[in-house]
């Protein structure tokens, strides 16, 4: 084997290492956030979803699975990935700052009961602590997916929000989780809504 492939095993198993390990700190907070997901959902709220770079894609991938579907045939669920618009986003960078760029549309779009998933593997972006803000201010409940120690995020959130915060400092293997973690949240998500799956 030579030590490219070494290294790309490597690669493998440490991500692996990560979920086993991170399997049994965040489930519970996990199941924390698929009850305020669906209290949001049945009660005729929406999900908001933002997040940089990689993180804005998860926040797509997200908004595209509640929407569309994840694994079962289902009506749509509300939400809207806030990293989608470049009209918006460049408006906002352009006439304010770009820390704004999430916030001004969670005061635009948020209402009372709305979840904010709030995604930063640092904890610490700027626009999407002052997303957590702007939630706050409109009655929302923050789901906050993080890495390393939660930073600046986990210091904001309240009893009645979620934190799930991925025990690593390395961002590639905290954005690994953190798309095995939106999975289980839909996944949990359409059981509570449509119940187990019958065998056929």
């Amino acid at each position: 084997m030579t030590m490219l492939e070494q290294r790309i095993q490597q690669q493998f198993f440490d991500s692996a290492d990560l979920k086993y390990a991170a399997a049994e700190v965040l489930s519970k907070p996990i199941a924390n956030a698929v009850s305020a997901l669906v209290g949001c959902i049945t009660s005729g709220g929406k999900v908001l979803a933002c997040g940089n770079g990689g993180s804005a894609g998860d926040a797509q991938h997200f908004a595209a699975e509640f929407i569309g579907r994840f694994e079962r045939e289902r009506p749509g669920l509300a939400a809207i990935s806030l990293s989608t618009d470049t009209s918006i986003i460049t408006a906002i960078g352009n006439d304010y700052d770009f820390a704004s760029i999430f916030s001004k549309q969670v005061q635009a779009l948020g209402a009372p009961g709305d979840v904010l998933l709030a995604i930063s593997t640092s904890g610490n972006s700027a626009n999407v602590v002052k997303a957590v803000e702007a939630a706050r201010a409109k009655e929302m409940t923050v789901v906050a997916l993080t890495g390393n120690k939660g930073g600046r995020m986990a210091e904001m959130l309240l009893d009645t929000d979620v934190l799930i915060c991925v025990p690593h400092e390395r961002t590639a293997r905290i954005q690994e989780v953190h798309l095995l973690v939106l999975h289980c949240l839909c996944d949990a998500v359409d059981l509570q809504l449509l119940g187990e799956q019958e065998n056929t």
